[in-house]
Order: structure tokens, then sequence, then C-alpha cells
């Protein structure tokens, strides 16, 4: 038996993967702990798994703060300038407390003060990415938010977009002061780049997307494994499916299925009320999952139902389309499922997701400031109405379905280990 810590900072859609893989190398014998924001600890702990707070710790209804985030121009400076880069002496002594005795450390993006923790303490570590946007290569290139014309701009290939990261790389360097100076306090070498070049372990990467989200590339860690999606919604655990959606969902065709994930449903806006007036334009069945934040929308009734939640495993694939934010953890619950999808990105690597979905050609997309209830009838008629979207999802779901991700990261895990 190994110890193993999986160390996270983010959202539900960066947490569940982490859990599909403690849930995992658990039942393997391992002995498994999940480093993470404190409020995480009562998802964590019911599981049977071991906790450990690390820095930051944020307030999970602090809407104000979800707003911040979500902002597609500011959004990801501000996590990172903002949140992760203050707080990462905290994080860093967290983080030793919790891998000591430890055999192995798996790290998922922005936790800045990993690679300084794995050179201190000599801890084998494995690093993650969970969507393909984030190992920034420059044969299939990053979508950045607020720049999605340069999806047409893909056809210059990769000489052009390695020094587009490489202009990314210099305007954010003076973020990074502060990362340098805490390395040289450590008496460690202040030349480390977090976020694009020197995040990847030199023992095992772990790719945990699908290959329809993005292939391999020549320009990834060489010691990359991909391994497909890791899934976990608690759909067989702690959380069910709520009083008389099942019936709902067996009692008539399929309903479209409006969803915001776990984080941009905080800065829903009238997303939510749009949606029920398209249903409704459209004379369609609705479902509509507007999270803990929000109050019922007032467009509920009759055909058009709505909770706060429910497992996505155990609705998508009852649904027509789903209507999303394009975060990884939804967007991949919707390919395994084989519906066509609408994606309405928000910040961070949404638009990247939304664009890759396009171009398999089982999705469309609407930019967050345009969507509304006749913009959104539009877009839904048109997927709706075309058998090519689905059968494009369905022969997309096989292949997900196939990969089984959580046993290839864990069969991959066990290497380094062994």
């Amino acid at each position: 038996m190994s110890k193993i810590v999986l160390a996270t900072i983010g959202s539900l859609g960066d947490m569940h993967p982490k859990i599909a893989l403690a849930i995992e190398l658990k039942k393997r014998g391992h002995d498994v702990t999940i480093a993470a924001m404190e409020f995480y600890r009562e998802r964590i702990e019911p599981l049977g798994l071991k906790f450990a707070p690390m820095a930051p710790h944020l307030d999970p209804d602090d809407k104000d703060l979800a707003r911040d985030l979500m902002d597609a121009r500011k959004g990801s400076e501000k996590i990172l300038r903002e949140i992760v880069i203050p707080n990462l002496r905290p994080m860093y002594d967290d983080l030793t407390r919790a891998v000591d005795g430890a055999d192995l450390l798996i790290s998922g993006e922005i936790v800045f003060a990993v690679k300084s923790v794995v050179e201190k303490t000599g801890v084998k570590w494995v690093s993650t990415s969970l969507q393909p946007g984030t190992l920034f290569s420059a044969h299939d290139p990053f979508l950045p938010p607020m720049a999605e014309w340069m999806e047409n701009l893909r056809f210059l290939g990769p000489t052009f977009h390695r020094g587009f990261f490489s202009l990314m790389r210099w305007t954010m360097s003076d973020w990074f002061g502060p990362y340098r100076e805490f390395r040289k306090e450590l008496g460690l070498t202040g030349d480390h780049d977090p976020l694009l070049g020197d995040k990847f372990s030199s023992l095992l990467h772990l790719a945990m997307f699908s290959k329809v989200l993005g292939a391999p590339q020549p320009d990834w860690p060489p010691n990359t494994v991909q391994t497909g999606f890791c899934f976990y919604d608690g759909g067989n655990d702690i959380q069910k499916m709520p009083e008389g959606l099942d019936e709902f969902l067996d009692s008539g065709d399929p309903p479209i299925v409006f969803t915001l994930g776990s984080a941009a449903v905080m800065d829903a806006g009238d997303f939510f009320e749009e949606s029920g007036t398209a249903a409704r334009i459209m004379e369609r069945r609705a479902l509509l999952l507007y999270g803990k934040y929000s109050d019922p929308p007032k467009t509920l009734g009759g055909d058009i139902r709505g909770y706060d939640y429910a497992p996505y495993s155990q609705v998508f694939g009852r649904a027509a389309c789903v209507v999303h934010q394009g975060g990884v953890g939804t967007t991949g619950q919707v390919l395994r499922a084989g519906v066509p999808q609408l994606i309405v990105p928000f910040a961070h690597d949404q638009p990247d997701n939304a664009a890759r979905c396009r171009r398999l050609g089982v999705a469309e997309s609407i930019g967050r400031h345009n969507y509304n209830s006749d913009s959104a009838a539009e877009k839904l008629r048109r997927i709706l109405s075309r058998p090519t979207y689905r059968d494009l999802a369905r022969e997309t779901a096989a292949i997900v379905q196939s990969e089984g991700g959580t046993k290839t990261a864990c069969d991959a895990i066990e290497r380094v280990l062994a």
C-alpha cells in the first residue's frame, strides 16, 4: 500500500476527476488523501477518503467573487494574481504537511507551490491536465477568452502559435514576480514558469481528457499518458436524483437540459429565465438545473421543470440537447452522453472547449452576452432539426465510453509507484 496525495484547486469540474482517481486508488488498496480548499471537506470525507486543507480557502457562497472570476477579460488574471500567488506560502506549508510520509503527489492545474514542495521534499510527482488547451500546444492551439477570432488563424500553423505563446509569456511575466521571489526565499531557482512551460512532471503527466477533444501532439511532454475523461458526479454516492425527476424524464419527449455547471451558475444572470422562455417559444419540454445560489426561475411550470442539482450522468443521456457553459467537466459528461450541445462560454478554457466541440460537429455556440431566448431558440432549432448533430454525438460517445480514463490513469500511476 502506498500513501498518495492528490492536490487540486478549483470548481467541481477540477475536483471530480481527482475524486474519481482517489476512489479507484483506494479500491486498489492505497492510502489516499485529497488536499483542497476547506469547504470540500464535507464532500470528501463522506466518501471514506482522507482530507487535508490546502490554501487558498475561498467562500463558496461569495457570489461577488464568483462574478469576478467568471469575467472573460480579467477572471483568469484575478485567480492567479489575487488568489493563487498571494497564497503561495500557506499553500506550500499546507502541501508540505500533507505529503509528509507520502509516496506520491498528484497535482492539478495552478497548484503553484507543487514544484517547490517536490524539490524540497523529494516526493514523487505526477502532474495532470484536464483539458487540451492547458497543454498550450502550438500544433493544436488554445483559444483564449475574448479572442475567439483566433480560431480563424489556426491555419497559420505551429510557428505562428509558438510565437503567440511566447508573447503571452512575456506579457504575463510581471504577474509571476512574487512567485520567483518565493522560490528564491526557499533557496530554489526563480527561473521557473508554473503556468506554461515548467508545470509538467518529469515522471508522468496525465492528460485526463478524451482524444476526441484533443489528440496527442508533437509538443506535449514526452512522458504524457492520455487517459480519457475520469468521471465522477456523485450519482452513485451521496448525491441522488431529486424526487420526481426520473418520472419527468420518462414521461414524454426528451427535454432540453440547461445548466451552468458548478461555478458559472453563481453568475447566471438571466440565463435560466431566457432559457425557459426559449423552451416555451419552441414548445419543447425543458429541464433547468439552476443551482443552489439562485431562486427557481419564473418560467418553471408545466413541461418546464427545474431543480438545483441532478447528477449529470443520470440526466444528460435522456436529453434532446444540453445547453451549458463549456467547462471541461460538463463538456465531458455531454460527450459521454452522446447528445448534441449548445455551448455558452463564460471564461477561462470554456471558449476553447466550445470551439473543439464545434469542430467535432456535435455543438453550436453563442457568446454569453448574445444569449437570449430568441438566439437560443434559433440555434436549438438548427441543432434539433438536423440529425447530423445527434449522429456525430453518438459516434463521439462511443469513443469516449471506450477509453476507461480512470483505470488508464490509475494503471499509469501505479507504474510510477512501482
